[in-house]
């Protein structure tokens, strides 16, 4: 099977200076195995191979692809969620935290403790995060849900609550996995809005989108698996 191909270009007019690389992806390769039947041997699916890419401080990347081309598996793969077949990943010391739809809740805590472990989880302390919580609700905008079990949310809630926490509480490597496809327009734009302000700041955005122009919108640069 032929090498999957990277292509990389600029998305919008707005190109910043590339600042150092705080990732790097190096002949990654990830396969998964399919189930064969009673009497057949197991076959593998090749998500990525001999992918190379590097990721630098502040910049704002879209990922885009048909289904199957590996965009979600790519941002796993820099998450730590998953380790590559081949090739090797380096992070350079920046903490990183995915949001993908339904990924990353503990469905039977309320929305405020499932805020707090996300937190934590990107190394802040309790005290750190609540101080914090009524920006988050604010940005929301769950109402009294944030006080109930995430189990009850909808798809498009459940992306409101990620999407706040990870605006609040600021990982170095923000991953976004077709979350701002969700929730009604109103959301979708104001989400919109922060990520243009994360373009010009010094957190580093990733961003898989099947929206070429949300990803000119939003984006400095895109790469296409």
């Amino acid at each position: 099977m032929s090498a999957i191909q990277l292509d990389v270009s600029p998305a919008s007019p707005i190109i910043k200076q590339k600042g150092e690389a705080i990732i790097s992806l190096q002949n990654v390769g990830v396969r998964y195995k399919q189930r064969g039947g009673l009497f057949q041997k197991s076959q593998y699916y090749q998500a990525l191979k001999d992918l190379n890419l590097e990721i630098y401080r502040g910049e704002t990347l879209g990922v885009v692809g048909r289904n199957g081309a590996g965009k979600s598996t790519l941002l796993k793969l820099i998450a730590g969620i998953i380790k590559p077949d081949s090739g090797s990943i380096t992070n350079h010391g920046v903490t990183v935290s995915l949001l993908a739809l339904g990924a990353g809740f503990e469905s039977e805590l309320s929305g405020v403790d499932n805020a707090i472990l996300g937190g934590m989880l990107l190394g802040y302390r309790r005290a750190q995060i609540e101080a914090r919580l009524e920006d988050i609700r604010e940005f929301a905008e769950l109402g009294d849900f944030m006080d109930q079990p995430v189990k009850t949310y909808s798809t498009g809630m459940r992306s409101r609550l990620g999407f706040a926490v990870a605006m609040y509480m600021t990982p170095d490597v923000l991953l976004l996995d077709e979350v701002l496809s969700v929730g009604d327009q109103h959301f979708r734009k104001k989400a919109e809005a922060e990520m243009m302000k994360k373009l010009h700041s010094d957190q580093t955005v990733l961003l898989v989108s099947h929206s070429e122009d949300q990803i000119k919108r939003v984006c400095d640069r895109k790469i296409a698996l």
